[in-house]
């Protein structure tokens, strides 16, 4: 049994990936500091975005943690964080004594409003204003196909 040699990235695919890891770094710290002023950081609004958007403005915390892709320990760690603060609240799950449903508050809908004029103005600066329209379609595309790859 030999040795198989790597599939070595090309220089175009070496740029290509370092280009990837650089920007997404960038954009994320990016976003996450421009919601200092709002005393969060991006993990905690895009929980609490999220659930303003559910029915009844609460989910499961397992299907919560699927959506924002974080481990359940980490989302519990965070919910129990935003919980401190008054933004949402956990209770167990009607009918299934091992589920946690977590619930957004009066006061979290309030932050999430308050928060989601200056979250898009920081999207929209940082990266959909650098895009073209054609740019924007593709990286969905791309991000969506590697999304799709990552659940097989």
């Amino acid at each position: 049994m030999g040795s198989r040699e790597p599939r070595w990235l090309s220089t175009t695919e070496q740029q290509t990936w370092r280009a990837f890891l650089r920007g997404g770094r960038q954009l994320m710290e990016a976003l996450d500091r421009d919601l200092v002023p709002y005393g969060m950081c991006l993990s905690e609004y895009e929980i609490i975005s999220m659930l303003s958007e559910a029915p009844d403005h609460q989910l499961r915390m397992s299907e919560l943690a699927t959506i924002v892709v974080q481990s359940r320990s980490r989302l519990t760690h965070t919910a129990t964080r935003l919980e401190r603060r008054g933004w949402v609240t956990r209770a167990p799950f009607p009918g299934d004594g091992r589920g946690v449903l977590l619930t957004l508050t009066e006061a979290g809908l309030a932050k999430v409003i308050e928060t989601a004029p200056g979250h898009l103005a920081s999207v929209r600066a940082r990266l959909i204003d650098q895009l073209t329209p054609a740019q924007i379609k593709t990286l969905g595309q791309i991000m969506t196909t590697v999304s799709e790859g990552m659940e097989q």
